[in-house]
């Protein structure tokens, strides 16, 4: 059985696939969108309207790039205030049309530079949560590697949370946390183990609905296993009223943190 810190590691390798790779798999005849209306475009957010299934959506990516030139025009997967409200642009589309919205997540966390601080960085991300909250449509998020603080939770205000088996999810990077806990960040390890940051943790903690296994060298069938259950959700949640989702939605996360004994 894998440590925390394992699964850390694992979970950043480059070669995983990107966001942009599940949406090659997974939606038929994509059609990107791009910009924010406010600023500009952000290429470290990808998103769009395809169908799943037979099924119109809306789908939104996180992506760091394949190479080192890509990785630098993607901002490595960290988006800018204009990524959070481009992808919020895109999900008020979808509830206008009453498309889901299907989100995969792979981020360090939002870039924390003075251009995105300068253009409202934090005030986006909370824009970005609050707006799924109250969205009257379906939406679902899959974790496919790093899920990094505030930058992934505003792209994860979902009705359902799934995460690869390798992947993580945390308020804070574990090296943040040790050098805050220890002041010594090289306490990667212990500090991953005590925020409990692992797909399995979150699936007990009731963060996460499920947990998908990982089979990189047999991509295609792993997709059409993540296909498949995004079509199963799709079909209990699409039968219940927006405003249910809504109302079911925020239930949901006021739950987090409560527990019994």
């Amino acid at each position: 059985m894998m440590t925390a810190g394992e699964k850390l590691r694992i979970a950043r390798m480059n070669h995983r696939p990107g966001g942009v790779d599940y949406i090659k798999k997974l939606i038929d005849s994509p059609i990107e969108l791009h910009g924010d209306r406010r600023f500009g475009d952000d290429p470290a957010i990808v998103g769009g309207i395809g169908m799943l299934n037979g099924i119109p959506v809306t789908y939104i990516t996180t992506d760091k790039g394949a190479d080192l030139s890509e990785r630098i025009e993607r901002n490595f997967g960290c988006p800018k205030p204009e990524g959070y409200r481009k992808a919020m642009r895109l999900m008020r589309q979808a509830e206008k049309f009453q498309r889901p919205v299907i989100c995969f997540v792979d981020t360090q966390g939002a870039w924390c530079g003075a251009d995105a601080e300068e253009r409202g960085q934090g005030e986006a991300i909370a824009e970005s949560i609050l707006g799924m909250m109250g969205l009257k449509t379906p939406v679902i998020t899959i974790l496919t590697g790093e899920g990094g603080s505030g930058g992934a939770l505003a792209l994860a205000a979902a009705d359902r949370v799934y995460m690869l088996e390798n992947a993580i999810y945390s308020v804070i990077s574990p090296e943040g946390c040790a050098s805050i806990l220890w002041k010594d960040s090289s306490r990667v390890n212990d500090a991953a183990e005590a925020l409990h940051i692992t797909a399995q943790d979150m699936k007990e903690l009731g963060v996460a609905d499920g947990v998908i296994a990982e089979d990189f060298e047999n991509f295609d069938a792993m997709c059409a296993n993540i296909r498949d259950i995004l079509t199963s959700e799709l079909a209990k949640l699409t039968r219940v009223s927006g405003e249910l989702l809504a109302q079911g939605r925020y239930e949901r996360f006021r739950k987090f943190g409560i527990f019994e004994k």
